[in-house]
């Protein structure tokens, strides 16, 4: 028998919450009451805090005194700071540790697969595996938390939906990635920071 393995409340609504803004379902300036979620889902209140706490450290929601919690107006300072932050962390990383380049070329086979398809979900998906493949082979694990801290997936679909940008992880961008990772080039952490800031403003 496969074990069960139980998602936290908490884990359940915030991705409610993110699949609402990534849907469009949600979007600037909604309330979230902690009430009325707590209500449809059919849990207490406590866990529907929790996860707004969390959605609020991503800078996705704001809450006030007397007014609650609702999602923030998102800008483009807002998703350059984002990517700025996010730059460096993997530039770090490549310093640190390079990436198997045979698990990037999966991954660009992934982002090929969901560009043929016209699939913008899989695109995001495989990016941000491709991403994450370099920040984990740094072997530092205090870098991967902060990276995975910035909610990286949640905030290519918006910078996508939101700021009408094209692809943030469109396949042949990554091409040249993997082929300065192959020869070992050295200056590859400049050429990671500078495809990464690329996408910091809507094109």
């Amino acid at each position: 028998m496969k074990t069960v393995t139980r998602i936290p409340l908490r884990d359940q609504i915030r991705k409610a919450v993110l699949d609402g803004l990534i849907s469009g379902r949600l979007g600037p300036g909604d309330r979230v009451v902690e009430r009325r979620m707590a209500a449809e889902l059919g849990v207490s209140q406590a866990p529907v805090r929790e996860a707004l706490r969390e959605l609020e450290a991503l800078r996705l929601v704001e809450s006030s005194p007397h007014k609650g919690a609702r999602i923030r107006r998102l800008t483009v300072t807002d998703l350059r700071e984002i990517y700025e932050v996010r730059a460096g962390l993997e530039e770090t990383a490549v310093r640190l540790r390079p990436p198997p380049v045979e698990a990037l070329r999966a991954h660009l086979a992934g982002l090929h697969h969901a560009a043929a398809a016209s699939s913008l979900v899989d695109q995001v998906r495989h990016g941000v595996a491709f991403h994450r493949e370099i920040v984990a082979a740094s072997g530092n694990d205090v870098l991967l938390e902060v990276w995975e801290s910035l909610g990286i997936e949640v905030w290519t679909h918006l910078s996508v939906r939101l700021f009408r940008m094209r692809p943030c992880e469109n396949a042949a961008d990554h091409e040249p990635l993997v082929a300065a990772f192959e020869r070992g080039d050295p200056g590859v952490g400049v050429l990671l920071r500078d495809h990464i800031l690329g996408y910091a403003a809507p094109g």
